[in-house]
């Protein structure tokens, strides 16, 4: 079956941490082991909700502030300086968009409801895809089969006709699931290889 879509997630893909000097400082400062940081930011109950519209950001580091008790100040450098290394791959973003208009594109998050404003917003990512999809806006997270299907739906094609690049293999065999053709990020180029691959054999 013909492609008609692609799909791509944000945070992991274009967007990545490429730096984490000011991470592991941090986990030295709060006697973390390295990645102790990011567990506590991501992985809390507090982050889930968020992630299905049922929490804040707000939420998420105040969960962090009351684990390592930090005061407004510190816990505001801490937030600063936990994005500090997070870097938009221009050029990624840039292939995703010129796949327009033979292609119908997306982004499929799962992200915090202050995800729009920062992925239109602040990145201007809006501009190279035709629709986002965010799960705290859904209530649908990946891996669930139901996003997918939506992200689909909102593209006008149906999932076999979609191509769906992510960095977690648990979100790769949620896409597979339900038909489309996923691709685990590994880099920039490995990515962008795999993708025009993918698209030259559907044609």
């Amino acid at each position: 079956m013909p492609i008609r879509a692609v799909i791509f997630d944000w945070g992991g893909v274009l967007v990545r941490t490429f730096d984490y000097t000011s991470r592991r400082k941090w986990e030295a400062r709060l006697n973390l082991a390295p990645g102790g940081l990011e567990e506590v930011v991501f992985d809390s109950d507090a982050a889930r909700r968020a992630m299905v519209g049922d929490a804040t950001e707000t939420d998420v580091w105040a969960h962090a502030a009351d684990v390592f008790r930090l005061a407004p100040e510190p816990l505001e450098q801490l937030k600063i300086d936990f994005w500090s290394g997070d870097q938009l791959d221009e050029a990624l973003v840039r292939f995703l968009s010129e796949l327009r208009p033979q292609y119908r594109t997306a982004i499929l998050s799962n992200a915090w409801p202050n995800a729009r404003e920062v992925l239109a917003g602040r990145l201007g990512l809006h501009r190279a895809v035709d629709t986002m999809v965010i799960s705290a806006e859904e209530r649908l997270a990946k891996p669930d089969e139901r996003i997918y299907r939506l992200a689909a739906e909102r593209l006008g094609v149906r999932p076999e006709e979609a191509v769906f690049v992510d960095d977690l293999s648990v979100n790769i065999d949620g896409s597979r699931a339900v038909g489309m053709r996923g691709i685990q990020f590994l880099s920039r180029e490995q990515a962008i290889a795999d993708v025009t691959d993918c698209l030259g054999q559907a044609t």
